[in-house]
């Protein structure tokens, strides 16, 4: 008996010791992170102070405090020196926001955005320009170009493709009409959800952008054969029409749905990959910067006559330019009169593309130059 209580007395007292140690351990490592924290905040305030003298110089030199291009610059360099375990868009992510409060404290900007709040135009403004700057909510896309026309906004952001759906037509088309230029694009993944106060079984109406409608096509026939599908402005208007509305569901980001309007499903787009890609809009273009990539978009219209497209291609082949995209749209100039939308990897500043731009010309009875910006990748 008096062995017995002794190996106890003996298990109870490693116990204490292994328990002191790992609160000693842990009570050690949070003073580690503490002193690592003190660390971070000393050098951000460093880093962001160094930024509003850069911001103070731009402004003297009249040059826009937001500048893509130097940010791919310092996202490329992070990634080369991370040797984790952080993740490299966990990287990003912070120092887009370290990026956004240093460009708030230089100035205020405001971007505008195809509204209401939570829309996927919404979640790319954000994921583009950061949370410390300052937004304002567009009911459409003209909206948003005549904003940034006037100066009331300083950067747009709208939609201009989906790799499910393909164009955002009214996109194109205000491109082509404004004298705008595209400074930025961003690619955002796009999942999304089923949200109604009634069962599935039970909905009779789907609600959602036409865009959106079209991304879930496969999955509605499925599962709601019997729904009629109704067009909206937004996927955060789609929301908003249902709540507190039985039979009725919308179509949005989870985001979206997070104001307790039940989630009757999620993931309901008909390709798991599916992503838009939009565009920032500007009233200038900005500088280019050496070592990195540029997309180029310009429009064009073409002579009514045989061999015209070819013709107008032809400059950037001999020039080895890679095409990244041709979309054609009506004019509306006269019937069946055309403008084609074509985007290629070079800068407008790039020899070769001046070249093939002079020899385009010629051949185009209009030719614009829509903007070079960054080829950012997903």
């Amino acid at each position: 008996m008096l062995h017995k209580d002794l190996g106890t007395q003996s298990l109870s007292t490693w116990f204490a010791i292994f328990f002191f140690v790992d609160k000693h351990n842990l009570e050690s490592l949070r003073d580690e992170i503490d002193e690592i924290d003190t660390q971070i905040v000393r050098l951000l305030n460093q880093r962001v102070q160094a930024a509003v003298k850069i911001g103070r110089i731009k402004a003297e030199l009249g040059v826009d405090p937001y500048d893509p291009a130097r940010e791919e610059q310092v996202f490329e360099k992070l990634g080369a020196i991370n040797d984790g375990p952080m993740q490299g868009d966990s990287l990003r992510t912070i120092y887009r926001e370290v990026i956004s409060a240093s460009i708030a404290l230089e100035k205020d900007l405001v971007i505008a955005y195809l509204g209401p709040e939570a829309t996927y135009t919404h979640q790319a403004a954000l994921k583009n320009f950061g949370a410390a700057l300052s937004y304002r909510s567009m009911p459409d896309i003209p909206d948003v170009f005549e904003s940034v026309e006037k100066g009331e906004c300083e950067y747009g952001v709208v939609p201009i493709e989906n790799s499910t759906e393909g164009a955002v037509n009214r996109s194109l088309d205000l491109l082509a009409d404004t004298k705008l230029t595209i400074v930025a694009q961003v690619f955002l993944k796009v999942e999304h959800c089923l949200f109604s106060e009634s069962e599935i079984g039970e909905i009779a109406e789907v609600r959602s952008k036409d865009q959106a409608l079209a991304q879930c096509r496969e999955w509605l026939s499925r599962n709601l054969p019997q729904a009629r599908l109704v067009p909206v402005s937004s996927t955060a208007e789609a929301v908003g029409n249902c709540k507190g509305v039985p039979g009725i569901a919308a179509i949005a980001a989870k985001l979206a749905g997070g104001t307790g309007l039940p989630l009757q499903a999620e993931g309901i787009q008909d390709r798991k990959n599916n992503t838009t890609r939009f565009l920032v809009v500007a009233r200038n273009p900005l500088p280019r910067r050496e070592g990195v990539s540029y997309r180029t978009s310009l429009v064009l219209s073409l002579a009514d006559r045989a061999g015209a497209l070819q013709n107008a291609l032809k400059p950037f082949s001999d020039r080895d330019l890679n095409l990244c995209k041709i979309e054609s749209r009506p004019s509306g100039k006269k019937t069946w009169d055309y403008f084609f939308f074509v985007d290629f990897i070079g800068h407008q500043e790039d020899e070769e593309v001046l070249e093939a731009m002079k020899e385009l010309e010629k051949a185009s009875p209009f030719v614009r130059h829509l903007g070079s910006y960054p080829e950012t990748s997903l």
